[in-house]
C-alpha cells in the first residue's frame, strides 16, 4: 500500500458509518469492521485503552460494557475525542468522555446493568494512533447479576452475533493467558461463525500473570489452536497500575521489556505487543476494506437505483406549493379510484395469499353466505297444514256446509305470499353484509392516502356516506319487489283522526301481506305512513251521528299504539261492501276479526282431532304446491339479489368515486388543509433524501479512493508463520518471455514478518510503482560498463539463474540505480505500506 488512497480507506469507511448511523440506519449494509469480543475481565478495554495513550473506558465489577461502542481511531496532530451524538462538541479532558460514556449508557439501557444493542460512536483524534477502527462489545457472562434479566448471558450472545456473523467482520478474540485456551469464550463464539479461521486475529492478554514455569509459545507461534491470522501477546497494566494511575507510556515501555527479556517471547518480541498489534490491525482492516470494496460499490448502486424512482418527485418538493397540491389532489382520487375498483372486480396487481378481501369476499356472500341463510329457513309442518286449514275455511266462509269441490286458488295464494315475507330477513342480511364488506374495502384503498389525514377521513366519510344512502334505497328496492309480489289490495280509504289531531283525510292505502303503507296519492311516491300487520286485529265501529261513512278498526293486540299515539286507527269506506271487501283482504293477509279469533281458537282443539277427508286432501295438495312455489321463489332469489345489490349499490359506488367524488372533496372545506402533510410522511421524506444524498456521498467517496489506488497484487494472508525467519523474500525482475520457466513465479512476494522496512531507507528515494503486471515483459538490457555497484548487486539486474536474493538490504550501504541503466525499465515494489507502519 504505497499511496494515499489506501491510506484513506479507514477514514472512507469512518465516514460510511457516521453517514448513515446519523440518519439512524445502517442502510443493510455490511461495512467492513473489527469487533472485539471476550469474556469479561479478559482486558477489551485496557487493549483499547494503551491503543489511544488514555484511560477513557468506564471500569468496575461485573458487566461495564453494556452498549456497542463503535471506537474510531484517527491520526492527528491534535488531540481530543467527539461523540456523533454530541455534535460538534470537542472533548479534550479524557475522564469527561468517560463519564459521557456512563451517561449515554444510562439513556438507554438504564442503571440496572441491562444491556442494549444500539451503538455509541465515538472518534478520538490523537498523534499517538494510527487510522483503526473497531467495535467494543460487551464482555460475555454466564450468571445474571443484580437487577440483570435471568438471560443475559442469550442477549449478549445474540448481539455478539449481529456483529460478528457479517463476513465483512473481522474478529478480535481477546482471550486470557492464564485460563486455558480451549475454554475461551471468545474463540468459542468465533469458531461458530468462522470455523476456518479466516476472520479471527488472536490476542492473548495477561500474559504476566501465568504460572512460573509457564508460557504461551505454542499458543503465540500459532500451534496450539492455529488461527489464519495467527495470535499477538499483550501485557496491559495491572489493577494495581490502573488504581495508581500508571502512565501508559510506561506500560508500553514496561510491555516491551517484557518480551525483550521473557526467555520464551524474546525471538518473537517484534511480532508481540500493543504496537505491533495496532499496526497488525490498521493493516489487515485496510487490506480487508480494500477485498470488501467491490461489494460495498454494488451493495450501494442497487439501493441508490431502489430509491431513485421515489426520490425523483421529491427532488424539488414544495410542501406549500399550491400547484402540487392540486396535482396530488387529482393523482390521489384517481389512484383511489383505480384501486377500488381493481378490489372489487379482482384485477389488482397485488395478490393477497393469505386471505379473501374486496370481491373475492362480496362473492363469497353471494355465493355461499346468502344460499345457506336461504336453507336455514325451516316451515313448522303442524303450524302450516293448521294455516292452510284455515284459510281455505275463511275462504268459503259462511256459504260451506262441506268442504268445496275444488281446492281454492285464493288459500294458496295467501299462504305463499305469507311464506314469501320470510325470505326478507335474509335478503336484508345479505345487503347488511355487502355494505360491510364495501366499507372495508374503501378503508384498505384509503391506506395509500396517509400521507394526507385529512383527505383520507374526508374521502372516506364521503364515500361511505354515499354507500350508506345507497343501502336504503337497495332495501326499499328488495322490499318493493316484495311488495310488488305480494300486494293484496289498493285504494281510497279515509283515515279518521280527532279533530285536535288533524281531522279526517282520504289517503291512497296499499295492503301487502307483510304491511298496510298509505301514500298521498295513487301515484305512491310520498308515502305518509307504513304499518307493519304483526299482533294486529279487526273490529267493527258503529256510525257516528250525521256520518255517511261505513267505519272499522285495526288495533294491537299486546295494547301498543298502532299510530303515533293511538291504540288504534278508524278506516271509512263509502259503503258496507267496501268495508266487507277490505276485511276479507285483511283477512288474507292474516288480520283476523277480533270475535272470528276468538271463535278459531274455541274450535281449534275439534278441528285437531276431526278434519274431513276431501279437507285434508285440499290440504295436501296446496301444501305439495306451496313447497315446489317456495323452491322455485328460492331459485329467483338467488339469482336476483346479487345483480339487484351489485347494480344499485357495487356499480354505483364505482360510478360515483370516478365521477362525483372530486366535486364533493373541493366542496368540502379548504383545499389547503385537505392536503396538509402528516409529519410521518414529511419524516420519511426527510429521512429517504437524507439515505438518497448519504449513498450518493459513498458512492463518490468510494469512486475517489478507487481511482486514485495502484492495482497491485494482494499480500498473502498475516499468518506467515510457515516462512522460516532466516528465508529472503525474493525480488525479481520479470525475464524475457522467451526464457521465463514455467514454474518462475510471476510477482513479487509479501513481506515476511518482523519490524517494517521502509522503502525509502532501503533504496535512496521511493520507487515509481511498477505498470500493470499483466503486461508482456520487456527485455532486459546489458548493463554498461563502469555502472554495477561496487560492493554489492543491484538486486533487479540479477540474472534469471538465481532463484532468489534477501529481500532486507544493509541500512548503511546505499542502493541507488547505476548512472547508465535505461530509466524507463520496469520497477517492481513489494506491496507495503511505509505510511502507516512507521
Amino acid at each position: 500500500m504505497g499511496n494515499r488512497g489506501m491510506e484513506e480507506l479507514i477514514p472512507l469507511i469512518n465516514k460510511l458509518q457516521d453517514a448513515f448511523s446519523s440518519i439512524g440506519q445502517s442502510c443493510n449494509l455490511d461495512l467492513p469492521q473489527i469487533a472485539v469480543v471476550g469474556g469479561q475481565s479478559a482486558g477489551k478495554s485496557s487493549v483499547l485503552e494503551n491503543f489511544v495513550g488514555r484511560d477513557f473506558l468506564p471500569r468496575g465489577s461485573g458487566i461495564v460494557t453494556r452498549r456497542p461502542l463503535i471506537l474510531q481511531l484517527v491520526n492527528n496532530i491534535a488531540e481530543y475525542a467527539e461523540f456523533l451524538h454530541c455534535k460538534g462538541k470537542k472533548f479534550v479532558d479524557f475522564d469527561e468522555v468517560r463519564a459521557e460514556i456512563e451517561a449515554e449508557t444510562d439513556r438507554i439501557t438504564g442503571s440496572n446493568k441491562g444491556i442494549s444493542p444500539i451503538p455509541i460512536n465515538l472518534r478520538v483524534y490523537s498523534p499517538n494512533v494510527l487510522n483503526l477502527t473497531l467495535i467494543d462489545l460487551p464482555g460475555m457472562t454466564k450468571v445474571a447479576v443484580g437487577d440483570q434479566p435471568p438471560d443475559i448471558e442469550h442477549q449478549i450472545r445474540d448481539m455478539l452475533l449481529q456483529f460478528i456473523t457479517k463476513e465483512s467482520c473481522l474478529i478480535l478474540a481477546v482471550t486470557p493467558a492464564n485460563t486455558d485456551l480451549a475454554n475461551s469464550d471468545a474463540l468459542k463464539i468465533a469458531k461458530e461463525v468462522d470455523p476456518q479461521g479466516l476472520r479471527t486475529i488472536g490476542v492473548i492478554t495477561k500474559l504476566d500473570l501465568m504460572d512460573e514455569g509457564t508460557d504461551a509459545k505454542d499458543i503465540l507461534e500459532n500451534k496450539l489452536l492455529p488461527l489464519r491470522r495467527g495470535y499477538i501477546g499483550v501485557v496491559n497494566r495491572s489493577q494495581k497500575d490502573i488504581d495508581g494511575k500508571k502512565d501508559i507510556r510506561a506500560a508500553l515501555a514496561a510491555e516491551r521489556k517484557f518480551f525483550l527479556s521473557h526467555p520464551a517471547y524474546r525471538h518473537m518480541a517484534d511480532r508481540m505487543g500493543t504496537s505491533h498489534l495496532q499496526r497488525t490491525l490498521n493493516q489487515q482492516l485496510t487490506n480487508h476494506i480494500r477485498d470488501t470494496l467491490p461489494g460495498l460499490r454494488s451493495k450501494l448502486q442497487s439501493q441508490l437505483l431502489s430509491l431513485e424512482k421515489e426520490v425523483e418527485e421529491y427532488k424539488n418538493f414544495r410542501p406549500d406549493d399550491p400547484t402540487r397540491k392540486t396535482k396530488a389532489l387529482l393523482q390521489m382520487v384517481q389512484q383511489f379510484g383505480v384501486d377500488f375498483e381493481k378490489c372489487i372486480e379482482g384485477s389488482g396487481d397485488q395478490v393477497d395469499t393469505n386471505e379473501l378481501s374486496g370481491g373475492a369476499r362480496i362473492n363469497r356472500i353471494f355465493h355461499e353466505r346468502f344460499p345457506f341463510e336461504l336453507v336455514k329457513i325451516v316451515f313448522d309442518e303442524k303450524e302450516l297444514r293448521r294455516e292452510i286449514s284455515h284459510a281455505i275455511k275463511n275462504v268459503h266462509g259462511v256459504r260451506q256446509v262441506k268442504t268445496g269441490l275444488f281446492t281454492p286458488d285464493l288459500a294458496f295464494e295467501v299462504i305463499v305470499k305469507k311464506q314469501i315475507v320470510k325470505l326478507k330477513t335474509p335478503c336484508l342480511k345479505c345487503i347488511d353484509l355487502v355494505i360491510q364488506e364495501l366499507i372495508n374495502t374503501v378503508r384498505q384503498c384509503t391506506n395509500k392516502l396517509n400521507s394526507y389525514p385529512r383527505l383520507r377521513e374526508e374521502t372516506e366519510r364521503i364515500v361511505t356516506t354515499h354507500i350508506r344512502e345507497r343501502e336504503g334505497k337497495t332495501k326499499d328496492q328488495v322490499c318493493y319487489q316484495d311488495d310488488n309480489s305480494i300486494v293484496i289490495r289498493k285504494g281510497w280509504l279515509t283515515l279518521h283522526l280527532s279533530i285536535m289531531k288533524g281531522g279526517s283525510k282520504e289517503y291512497w292505502f296499499v295492503l301487502t301481506a307483510e304491511s298496510l303503507s298509505w301514500y298521498k296519492d295513487e301515484e305512491e311516491k310520498e308515502k305518509k305512513y307504513m304499518l307493519p300487520l304483526d299482533n294486529l286485529k279487526l273490529r267493527d265501529v258503529e256510525k257516528g251521528f250525521m256520518s255517511t261513512k261505513h267505519i272499522f278498526a285495526i288495533f294491537n293486540i299486546e295494547q301498543r299504539n298502532v299510530y303515533k299515539d293511538f291504540r288504534q286507527i278508524e278506516l271509512a269506506c263509502d259503503s258496507q261492501e267496501d268495508v266487507d271487501s277490505w276485511k276479507a283482504s285483511f283477512l288474507r293477509a292474516g288480520v283476523y276479526p277480533e270475535k272470528d279469533q276468538v271463535e278459531t281458537e274455541e274450535a281449534a282443539p275439534a278441528e285437531t282431532f276431526s278434519m274431513d277427508p276431501q279437507l285434508e286432501r285440499q290440504v295436501e295438495t296446496i301444501r305439495n304446491l306451496v313447497d315446489s312455489y317456495i323452491g322455485i321463489v328460492n331459485k329467483s332469489i338467488r339469482d336476483l339479489m346479487p345483480k339487484t345489490i351489485m347494480h344499485i349499490m357495487i356499480n354505483n359506488a364505482k360510478d360515483f368515486i370516478h365521477s362525483e367524488l372530486l366535486a364533493y372533496l373541493y366542496s368540502s372545506g379548504d383545499q389547503n388543509s385537505l392536503m396538509e402533510e402528516s409529519a410521518d410522511q414529511a419524516q420519511r421524506r426527510e429521512e429517504m433524501l437524507r439515505m438518497y444524498h448519504a449513498l450518493k456521498e459513498a458512492l463518490h467517496l468510494i469512486g475517489d479512493i478507487t481511482a486514485s489506488t495502484v492495482s497491485t497484487p494482494l499480500p498473502p494472508p498475516v499468518n506467515d508463520s510457515w516462512i522460516p525467519e532466516s528465508s529472503p523474500t525474493p525480488q525479481h525482475r520479470p525475464p524475457p518471455a522467451a526464457t521465463q520457466p514455467p514454474n518462475r513465479p510471476p510477482v513479487a512476494r509479501g513481506p515476511t514478518p518482523g519490524p517494517p522496512v521502509n522503502p525509502t531507507q532501503a533504496f535512496g528515494a521511493p520507487l515509481n510503482p511498477s505498470p500493470a503486471f499483466g503486461a508482456p515483459p520487456i527485455p532486459s538490457r546489458p548493463v554498461p560498463p563502469g555502472g554495477a555497484f561496487n560492493s554489492h548487486q543491484d538486486p533487479f539486474s540479477a540474472p534469471p539463474q538465481i532463484p532468489s536474493r534477501p529481500a532486507r538490504v544493509p541500512p548503511g550501504v546505499p542502493s541507488r540505480r547505476p548512472p547508465g541503466a535505461p530509466s524507463h525499465r520496469p520497477t517492481i515494489i513489494r506491496p507495503a505500506e511505509p505510511s502507516l507502519l512507521d
